[in-house]
């Protein structure tokens, strides 16, 4: 009986043994990790649908596009930051003159940290622009200055952007308007690559969702996927 039970017990602890040198041989060591773990924690990868055109002009357009958006995304999101932290302060002024105040300040510091950055910006390039300011912060361009500074001077402004064929209220749509679902394509293209930082929006859109749209509207057009020759973006 005794042997028996010997037995046993060894064959328990030998099982055990086994299992314990299972498990070791299935964790892992991350460097910098001191801990094993039975799993590696992977970054999130996204997977973008294939953009194909079946003509040169329109891949060219599209990298021109891209170029352009790529210039103008860092100032839509300054902008973007620039109003956050003056809805911030704007908050803890009280009194309107002294808000009046703060604002033509903060209109002189911009203007004099970036007119000249500005200015030497395309009609493509501030036509991109002032739709990126409306993506990042939900606002266009002339409501944001008709809040800020006074109806007035948004329509001063208005009338001098006209005069470069060009409406500070453009919005930015998408999912109507097919150059704004390519810019969307091409920032979330670049915030994945690291080419650009991005930054929360207040306007969302799904992707892939748009692509699906769009593959249907133009599914009988001859700007993409119909020819049999294929121009494809790389980068």
């Amino acid at each position: 009986m005794k042997s028996k039970l010997l037995f046993i017990v060894l064959f328990n602890t030998l099982i055990c043994l086994s299992q314990s040198n299972e498990q070791a041989k299935d964790l892992i060591i991350i460097r910098g990790d001191s801990i094993p773990k039975p799993y590696i924690n992977l970054n999130e990868v996204i997977l973008f649908q294939p953009l194909t055109f079946n003509n040169y002009d329109a891949a060219k357009k599209y990298a021109i596009l891209r170029n352009r958006t790529y210039k103008v995304y860092p100032y839509a999101k300054l902008a973007a930051d620039r109003l956050q932290v003056l809805n911030d302060r704007l908050k803890s002024i009280d009194k309107k003159k002294q808000k009046r105040k703060y604002l033509k300040r903060l209109e002189k510091f911009i203007y004099d940290e970036f007119e000249k950055d500005l200015k030497k910006l395309s009609r493509s390039q501030g036509k991109i622009l002032i739709k990126l300011v409306h993506r990042q912060t939900g606002q266009t361009t002339h409501s944001l200055i008709k809040e800020l500074r006074n109806a007035f001077k948004a329509r001063l402004y208005q009338t001098t952007a006209s005069f470069f064929k060009l409406s500070l209220k453009v919005e930015y749509d998408p999912k109507n308007n097919y150059e704004d679902y390519l810019i969307e394509d091409i920032l979330l293209r670049a915030f994945s690559s690291g080419k650009l930082t991005e930054q929360p929006t207040a306007l969302d859109y799904d992707l892939d969702e748009l692509y699906k749209l769009w593959k249907k509207k133009k599914e009988n057009e001859s700007d993409i996927n119909k020819s049999s020759i294929k121009y494809r973006i790389i980068g």
